[in-house]
């Protein structure tokens, strides 16, 4: 649970449908695939870094053009420093459970992933409850004024 939240998904929406905002949806979902996977390899290869060699390593890239790759989406948002140095702490303090973080990291990602493809309904429908939120609070709040 601590690197679902780590990695933010539900944090991620706005930047990732901002970014990807031109694309058709279609390929935006490829583009989310391709980007979760990236981040996905990037740490899992921490993760084999850790269990091959002790001490810690680092892990960066930078591109962008019109499409975005690697750099904002896979890293820094999902495969970020929290991400990172949570993945860093758990394997250092309890090492003989590294494929247990090494699951917990799959199931964290499947969960994001699954946020982020459908992040354009999920948005959607998230700014329908905080306006119907808002109204409902409005009408509550003139009504006490009476």
């Amino acid at each position: 649970m601590t690197l679902f939240l780590v990695m933010d998904g539900l944090g991620n929406v706005p930047v990732f449908n901002a970014v990807l905002s031109r694309l058709e949806p279609r390929h935006r979902r490829r583009v989310i695939a391709r980007e979760l996977l990236i981040a996905l390899g990037i740490l899992l290869f921490i993760i084999s870094l850790r269990m091959i060699f002790p001490a810690s390593s680092e892990a960066g890239e930078d591109a962008a053009v019109e499409e975005p790759f690697i750099a904002p989406l896979a890293v820094p948002l999902t495969a970020g420093p929290s991400t990172v140095a949570v993945l860093l702490l758990l394997g250092s303090n309890q090492p003989e459970q590294i494929g247990d973080w090494a699951v917990a990291l799959l199931l964290a990602w499947t969960g994001t992933t699954i946020i982020l493809v459908g992040s354009p309904y999920l948005m959607g429908m998230i700014l329908v409850i905080l306006a119907t939120q808002r109204v409902l609070n409005g009408i509550r709040e003139f009504a006490r004024s009476l």
